[in-house]
């Protein structure tokens, strides 16, 4: 897996490099990659997304500060991290991750080393427009379902921002508040205090048909659980998860 992620990030990088001669280059086929040791190149496109996978758990620092993160989180689902960047060593190789935390406040990122890190490839998307409350998916860039949704009230409003899908989870009723499956994305609300798991925000199904087209949860994202359904089939762990006003 890391031979093929080197040779994806060459591709992705191929022809952008910049700087001296005597920097190390890597050639692949025709194309030649140039690049210094510590330079951060940014992975990603609106048609692919790269998920790091945590088998053994993971350290991320920021700055001087580290998050500890076991092999699963607290609902027992494997350790994930939506990956935006490699720091590359002086032979080309990533050392380093820059990658986005499921913690608050929302919108951190930290550096995992490239060794604790299973990657992988995501060709999903999914875009929030609050405003029109209508969840879009895409995959491989192009739309592939659209909904109405029910969005945060005025009082508990969903966070907007960059998010990744970090969990999935079945609910033991299919016919509660979840419905029949919850996605869970890496964003917490930002006015809840004293909730569960810090207030964690998810798109599921629901209980409250008459809900969805208006603005009345806690912050999470409901979707008719027909539709509920169709998303959770294709929204893999890793899917970026953008949420606009």
């Amino acid at each position: 897996m890391r031979k093929l992620f080197l040779v994806l990030v060459a591709a992705l990088l191929a022809g952008c490099g910049v700087g001296r001669s005597t920097e190390p280059t890597r050639v692949l086929g025709a194309k030649v990659v140039r690049c210094s040791a510590g330079e951060l190149r940014p992975l990603g496109s609106q048609k692919l997304a790269y998920v790091g996978v945590a088998p053994r758990g993971a350290v991320a620092r920021r700055g001087s500060h580290s998050i500890r993160f076991g092999v699963r989180n607290v609902n027992g689902y494997p350790t994930v991290f939506a990956v935006t960047g490699a720091v590359l060593d002086s032979a080309c190789k990533p050392r380093w991750y820059r990658v986005e935390l499921p913690v608050k406040p929302n919108g951190q990122t930290g550096l995992v080393q490239a060794r604790a890190l299973q990657i992988q490839t995501v060709a999903t998307r999914i875009e929030i427009d609050l405003s029109k409350r209508r969840l879009t998916l895409f995959r491989a860039g192009r739309r592939t379902l659209t909904a109405t949704v029910a969005v945060g009230s005025p009082a508990t409003p969903t966070p907007t921002g960059r998010y990744y899908v970090n969990q999935r989870l079945v609910p033991t009723d299919p016919n509660g508040p979840y419905g029949p499956g919850a996605v869970g994305i890496s964003a917490f609300s930002n006015v809840l205090t004293g909730w569960a798991q810090g207030g964690p925000v998810a798109i599921h199904g629901t209980d409250e048909p008459w809900s969805i087209g208006h603005a009345v949860s806690n912050g999470c994202i409901r979707l008719p659980n027909g539709t509920l359904r169709r998303l959770f089939r294709v929204a893999v762990a890793g899917t970026p998860v953008i949420i606009h006003p």
